[in-house]
């Protein structure tokens, strides 16, 4: 898929009010990465944005824990997950889920596997892998419910965030599969790992700093496990965010729009599932 909407000349160039770039390339990733109105201002830019989608994730994810918090008590525990899957997908308006069904396709073609990729129908294997991250989302949501529903909307937050962190690890271990391919911008402007992770780094950062905070607070994990969970459970989304993205580049020997939103998909995914399994397995409940 290629940039939306409007941009300058060349994209790192820098911008006619003369503000910083950075704010240009979030402006951008918001345009891209989700269907919410664009900002009034500044003027997007897209070479870049691939840093800034983390962010995006935690705010699509928060909308996302808001929708499950409003349906607590109003909905049962299947009809809530479902609604609160229904939405992240909207709010994407579907961008990654349709690379995820075509890298399906391109795995299960064997050595047509490009060929199978580039092929905007879907086959049965992108079918079935649409189904599978839906019941793996609806089953990881209901366990959440049952087994610690307070931790849920951090969950989900956490999921959107490492979904959207993964095609960084891709983008920086792999080769780009076709210079004239959609998403080849994002290799095109690439600045290493170390500067793409920075925005990340910076929410993560404050995460190490919250934890410690609610303890020098009297918030101590007994006493108040709907705290502490979230925070220390959501982290094992760095698993699958990690590996994913190796796994899927091995697979295919380089990576492409299509993989970066299969790593998008199977990593929120996987995050929830694992999310949910480390909180039912935890002493504390935060029930």
């Amino acid at each position: 898929m290629p940039p939306p909407g409007p941009s300058p000349a060349h994209p790192l160039a820098p911008n006619p009010d003369g503000r910083d770039g950075w704010l240009a390339d979030l402006a951008g990733a918001w345009i891209f990465y989700s269907v919410l109105p664009a900002w009034p201002w500044p003027r997007p830019r897209f070479g870049r944005i691939a840093r800034f989608a983390p962010w995006i994730g935690l705010v699509l994810g928060g909308l996302q824990a808001l929708a499950w918090l409003l349906l607590v008590g109003r909905a049962p525990a299947l009809t809530q997950a479902a609604l609160v899957i229904v939405l992240g997908l909207a709010l994407s308006g579907g961008l990654h889920s349709d690379g995820a069904m075509d890298t399906a396709d391109g795995l299960a073609a064997g050595d047509r596997c490009h060929e199978a990729m580039a092929d905007s129908r879907v086959g049965a294997s992108g079918v079935q892998a649409f189904a599978q991250l839906l019941l793996v989302r609806l089953a990881a949501l209901v366990w959440l419910a049952a087994a610690a529903a307070a931790a849920a909307p951090a969950a989900l937050v956490w999921a959107a965030f490492w979904g959207r962190l993964s095609p960084l690890i891709a983008m920086d271990r792999f080769p780009y599969r076709s210079a004239r391919g959609t998403g080849a911008f994002h290799r095109h402007h690439w600045r290493g790992l170390a500067l793409e992770l920075r925005p990340s780094l910076l929410v993560l950062a404050g995460v190490v700093l919250l934890v410690p905070a609610t303890g020098a607070a009297g918030f101590s994990p007994g006493a108040a496990p709907h705290l502490w969970l979230p925070l220390l459970a959501g982290a094992v989304g760095v698993l699958p965010a990690v590996l994913v993205p190796l796994w899927l580049g091995r697979r295919l020997g380089s990576h492409s729009g299509d993989s970066y939103g299969a790593c998008v998909e199977w990593v929120e995914a996987l995050s929830l599932l694992l999310t949910a399994a480390l909180v039912a397995l935890l002493p504390l409940q935060a029930g």
